[in-house]
């Protein structure tokens, strides 16, 4: 690569890089005032380039947010985002929202149930566990969108 094609290619990633992250809609999360790993999950959604607009509410309205989506008890987690017409439940991967939003299923959204150590926002130091990211069907059932087993408790 000659020097003059490598400067060119230096000055225009950081263009394409924010061109690409203006592209994606914003995501509106629900969550607990108290929760760290909540903000915690919000700065890596950020960091992957989309746009967080963050609303504290009482559990109790979190819980009939829950309710009133269709997220039904053992796919819950501790907060609740919309993005388009999905909603994305707890812990997800930045890049499964992104797979999400260029794949395009008819389903309800994802979800990781629980809060497992290692998803975005959970991070303990070295101790992960596997998961995975759930994609919500319409009917209310779920079924694996992508896996997370690639690291080791």
């Amino acid at each position: 690569m000659k020097r003059r094609d490598f400067i060119w290619a230096a000055f225009c990633l950081p263009t394409f890089v924010k061109f690409a992250s203006a592209d994606l809609p914003k995501l509106t999360v629900f969550k607990s005032a108290n929760c760290g790993c909540c903000t915690a999950w919000i700065e890596h959604i950020e960091k992957a380039g989309f746009f967080v607009e963050a609303k504290n509410i009482t559990q109790r309205r979190l819980s009939d947010l829950k309710q009133r989506t269709g997220i039904s008890l053992e796919l819950e987690a501790c907060h609740t985002g919309f993005i388009n017409s999905y909603f994305i439940e707890g812990h997800v991967p930045a890049e499964d929202i992104k797979s999400l939003l260029f794949q395009r299923p008819d389903a309800l959204g994802l979800t990781v149930p629980g809060m497992p150590r290692g998803s975005p926002g959970m991070e303990m130091g070295d101790k992960k566990d596997p998961f995975d990211t759930l994609l919500v069907k319409r009917d209310g059932s779920s079924e694996v969108f992508r896996s997370h087993s690639d690291i080791a408790a």
